[in-house]
């Protein structure tokens, strides 16, 4: 589905995409197996459903540097038309830049948890799609050991309504959006999709994790659109 919707059609939409946003509204525990990281800076790239709220949510999170919209999982990069079609492989990603010593791996996957709904399959909100699959394209061993343990130990608890769907998967290239996707949300905050389905993301952020949340968001910089 495109996202560029008529503030008629996205009003329309609320009563559906507020449930799915509602599906944990508590704070999820602390992943159990988080080992620390003496690296300076990591990357984690997770896709979530749209990258244009996934983004505005990490670039609020502290000790994050940078946060890029883009596509992963395919073989090669395409343009957003084509990955829309959802016959590319991939899927609507972030690549989050972020410091270890600050923010673990562990604690942006419970955040990336608690702002999309793990229970629905190659669906979020209004977007439906392989597009908009969740799936955590884990960069190392031992990413793959955290988010691979941290789902067992969300399934255990009954974190979720719903079996998780959300797949662990191999990184193998995040291929950058377009310019016009980078901030979206910072620039497009009265938009009506971003003011229904993404707003209340960082909003959840805010209250749930008051500690990690910070008030001003890192932008991608002018000269990397």
């Amino acid at each position: 589905m495109n996202r560029f919707v008529t503030a008629c059609a996205a009003a329309l939409l609320l009563m559906a995409c507020s449930a799915g946003a509602d599906e944990t509204s508590r704070a999820l525990p602390q992943p159990k197996f988080d080992p620390p990281s003496m690296a300076s800076s990591e990357t984690a790239v997770l896709a979530g459903g749209c990258f244009w709220g996934m983004q505005g949510v990490f670039q609020h999170v502290k000790g994050v540097k940078l946060v890029l919209a883009g596509y992963s999982g395919g073989s090669r990069t395409y343009d957003y038309e084509t990955v829309s079609t959802g016959t590319t492989g991939n899927a609507e990603s972030v690549k989050i830049a972020f410091d270890p010593k600050v923010v673990s791996y562990g604690e942006i996957l419970r955040i990336y948890f608690s702002v999309m709904d793990p229970t629905e399959l190659n669906y979020q909100g209004p977007d439906e799609g392989t597009q908009y699959r969740s799936e955590i394209f884990a960069a190392n061993p031992t990413q793959q050991k955290v988010a691979t343990a941290y789902i067992a130990e969300l399934t255990k608890a009954h974190a979720f309504s719903a079996p998780i769907v959300t797949a662990v998967g191999n990184f193998t290239g995040f291929y950058q959006a377009e310019a016009y996707h980078q901030n979206y949300l910072l620039d497009h905050p009265d938009q009506p999709y971003i003011a229904i389905n993404d707003l209340p993301k960082i909003a959840k952020l805010k209250q749930l994790y008051p500690a990690l949340y910070v008030e001003k968001p890192v932008r991608v910089a002018r000269n990397m659109l």
